[in-house]
């Protein structure tokens, strides 16, 4: 019947992967010889599965006793999600420090030995550290504010069979390497931007070498507007390990998302609104750095291309929370899709 195998996946799905088949296996026969001894042979009801699913107890409870404990910092649900995700996170850090690297010395091949030292200081001391840091808290929150929460079940009140969740519809899940691309995506913009923002503006050069670097942003501010991204960055974080937990659009999923969306909106627009984060000299640097001449047609062109770029990536940006939310809302509410 639908409701045994939805409380199989209920009980499952909280187990490790490895576990999963063999539990469901074991839980099918067991479920099947409970069912026998109550019916005596009889037809079986919805009534006699209901009997034999609360004797069983809460799936949560279950998967705790086939997981013999409950003390975690990251849970089975997501220690599978959190390992792959440290580790495609590490190798992708890995990469792009060894290109900046290569670039730096294929730049400036006189200074090679000051590159790897920097490079073997800043990765062993800074990148390693940031990026288990944000990856490892922001699964555990999404561990800790997930407890008791991520189905309507309450364990202090009980539960019936009735209130088991749907095993997710093909049509509408969400697929689960979306949310991998994300995070990943997500913890590469962190350590970019956490130590990378000497070399996000326009490269200079002078006899083959790089000469210096025009800023894109405000180093002013650089620190305030830091604090503000990651808070956002760690948001989009959380948003897809839950996505990966729900693997579908309910009404719970978003909520947290709107919240969470609607929170970023406010720091994006504060952001645009009260910091100068870009850099208010770039044109002038430009023509010192004899780029571009002032008063010329590519001056004006590239300060028209500067003052798009620097209003539309903020509007795109609430553009794509916006529209998360309403896609949200569409999957959400279109056809049946009870959580």
């Amino acid at each position: 019947m639908e409701k045994i195998e939805r409380y199989i996946y209920a009980v499952t799905k909280r187990l490790p992967e490895s576990q999963r088949q063999d539990v469901a296996d074991e839980l099918h026969s067991l479920i099947q010889d409970m069912l026998e001894e109550n019916t005596q042979g009889g037809a079986v009801t919805d009534e006699a599965v209901n009997q034999v699913l609360l004797q069983l107890g809460h799936p949560r409870t279950l998967a705790q006793e086939y997981r013999g404990g409950k003390k975690y910092l990251i849970g089975p649900e997501l220690y599978d999600l959190y390992m792959f995700v440290l580790k495609i996170a590490l190798i992708s850090v890995v990469a792009l420090f060894t290109a900046v690297f290569i670039f730096q010395v294929i730049l400036n091949p006189v200074h090679i030995l000051d590159y790897f030292i920097d490079y073997i200081v800043s990765f062993f001391t800074t990148s390693i550290p940031v990026v288990i840091g944000w990856t490892t808290v922001g699964f555990a929150l999404v561990e800790y504010f997930s407890q008791g929460q991520l189905e309507k079940v309450d364990l202090n009140k009980g539960w019936h069979p009735s209130n088991l969740p749907a095993i997710p519809d093909s049509n509408k899940q969400i697929k689960r390497s979306e949310s991998v691309v994300s995070i990943v995506f997500y913890v590469l913009i962190i350590v970019f931007l956490s130590f990378s923002s000497e070399y996000f503006g326009v490269w200079t050069f002078h006899e083959g070498e790089l000469s210096g670097v025009v800023p894109f942003i405000n180093e002013a501010s650089y620190s305030s507007f830091l604090l503000l991204a990651l808070i956002i960055l760690a948001f989009g974080i959380v948003k897809e390990c839950l996505k990966y937990i729900y693997e579908r659009w309910t009404k719970s999923l978003l909520t947290y998302t709107t919240v969470l969306n609607l929170i970023s909106i406010a720091f994006v627009l504060f952001v645009m609104t009260t910091m100068e984060i870009w850099n208010p000299n770039f044109m002038q640097e430009l023509v010192q750095q004899g780029i571009v001449n002032e008063g010329s047609n590519g001056y004006e062109t590239v300060r028209l291309i500067w003052e798009q770029f620097t209003f539309w990536i903020f509007v795109l940006l609430l553009i794509g929370l916006v529209w998360e939310i309403i896609s949200g809302v569409i999957k959400t509410f279109q056809g049946k899709n009870k959580l």
